[in-house]
């Protein structure tokens, strides 16, 4: 684990060199003993694939403090990360209506439809990051029997609870935006919504499993299909 200055009241903490579960799970352990070290000093976290940015009240601390307390807040890091982050259900309809992308997917890979949902359902994937936009989270890791490069020119616009795959990432949507993911289905429930509690409802270190659900039963939990 490695501590840098980033900025004048920001530090990114490295906590390893590559994505895996194991360091996925050091970031959220780092990111609840950094909370409680720094309380009404810190700003914000930012919690990454392998890193934690940490931005803090320069007006009520200094560097040397944050530092400190940063380090000896995670002294113990490896008994935390132990602690497993939540498991959430999220429903899907997984059908080339609701992801443009399904029969390329399956095409590409060798298989069937339905097989494609088969191995997209059976995995759980941990929660490595949230970023590109409000609520987007990246899960990982696909079966790699569908695994899927990016499109060569991306979308303008990708409507709101698109599940998508590219390499060995998929994510859902959180709202209408551009996009070059690969597209197999449509999650009705909302991954950020600024006047709930929590806003999202998922965190770095959680854990996601998609579970498939019929036409009708999409449009009973609020989904929509434009």
């Amino acid at each position: 684990m490695e501590l840098h200055s980033v900025g004048e009241n920001a530090m990114m903490l490295y906590l390893g060199e590559q994505t895996s579960p194991e360091v996925s799970a050091r970031v959220q352990a780092a990111a609840a003993a950094v909370e409680s070290a720094l309380g009404n000093d810190l700003v914000d976290l930012v919690p990454s694939y392998a890193s934690l940015l940490i931005v803090y009240d320069a007006l009520a601390t200094d560097h040397l403090s944050v530092a400190h307390r940063v380090h000896n807040s995670i002294r113990n890091l490896g008994e935390m990360s132990n602690r497993e982050g939540r498991t959430v259900v999220l429903p899907v309809y997984y059908d080339p209506e609701a992801g443009a992308d399904l029969e390329a997917v399956a095409e590409r890979a060798g298989l069937d439809t339905d097989e494609v949902i088969a191995l997209h359902t059976g995995v759980e994937y941990r929660v490595y990051a949230i970023g590109f936009a409000p609520g987007f989270a990246y899960l990982g890791e696909v079966d790699e029997r569908i695994a899927t490069p990016r499109l060569a020119t991306p979308r303008q616009r990708v409507p709101r609870g698109a599940v998508a795959i590219a390499d060995r990432q998929t994510a859902v949507y959180p709202a209408t935006s551009p996009g070059g993911w690969n597209l197999i289905g449509r999650c009705p429930v909302r991954m950020f919504d600024p006047d709930a509690d929590p806003s999202m409802p998922v965190s770095v270190g959680d854990r996601v499993r998609f579970e498939q659900v019929s036409r009708n039963r999409f449009f009973e939990l609020g989904g929509e299909l434009e």
